[in-house]
């Protein structure tokens, strides 16, 4: 197992049944989608977990009383296009979440990440901020899109993955030691195109039928 302090592994039965139906070659897109919509909301769930909250009043039909609530608004940012799969989950626990997003393409030769679109919102220090991104592979989109996010401000940052590599779990639990990660899954390696192995497949294909 890998050692890094700021990385969580949501392997629960649940996250567990969720994974195994995306990682299924047989899974049609439709059950594909579903799957993804449900392992969010686990992940979200156990996310926001360590989210700071503040202590407010409210009076049930009976009395008064103290509970916690989410200390400051939250951003949500799936990184293009995959992360949108995890999108509807986590709006439907955090239903007055704001949304950034964060478009990134891999050059296929070398792998690296190219930015072709960014729209995230003013203040954005201001924020509690989940990263939405199904696959954690390399690393080098991740630990761009992290970066982006601190140029804008951001100070409290967590990333979601259904699946996340090894290679990449090293590079940007290192590189943003001040940023949290939580995957479903930990793949030991990466094939010679830089996919995930044993992996899902190409998240994004597999979500919108483009196979």
């Amino acid at each position: 197992m890998l050692e890094a302090s700021n990385l969580h592994l949501v392997d629960g039965p649940l996250a567990r049944n969720k994974l195994k139906v995306l990682r299924d070659e047989g899974t049609r897109t439709p059950e594909f989608r579903q799957a993804m919509k449900e392992l969010s909301l686990i992940m979200v769930a156990e996310a926001t977990r360590t989210m700071p909250t503040k202590a407010v009043h409210v009076r049930t039909p009976l009395a008064e009383t103290e509970i916690e609530e989410i200390s400051g608004p939250v951003c949500l940012v799936p990184v293009l296009r995959a992360g949108l799969g995890m999108l509807e989950g986590a709006l439907a626990l955090l239903p007055e979440a704001t949304v950034g997003f964060m478009g990134l393409q891999r050059d296929e030769e070398t792998a690296e990440p190219i930015e072709y679109y960014v729209n995230l919102p003013r203040g954005l220090g201001d924020y509690l901020v989940l990263v939405l991104d199904p696959m954690l592979a390399t690393g080098g989109s991740l630990s761009a899109t992290l970066s982006k996010l601190k140029e804008y401000g951001a100070r409290w940052i967590s990333c979601l993955h259904a699946v996340a590599a090894k290679p990449g779990v090293e590079r940007v639990t290192g590189e943003h030691p001040d940023v949290t990660f939580y995957t479903a899954a930990l793949d030991p390696e990466l094939d010679e195109n830089a996919f995930i192995v044993p992996g899902l497949g190409d998240a994004g294909d597999r979500l919108y039928g483009t196979l």
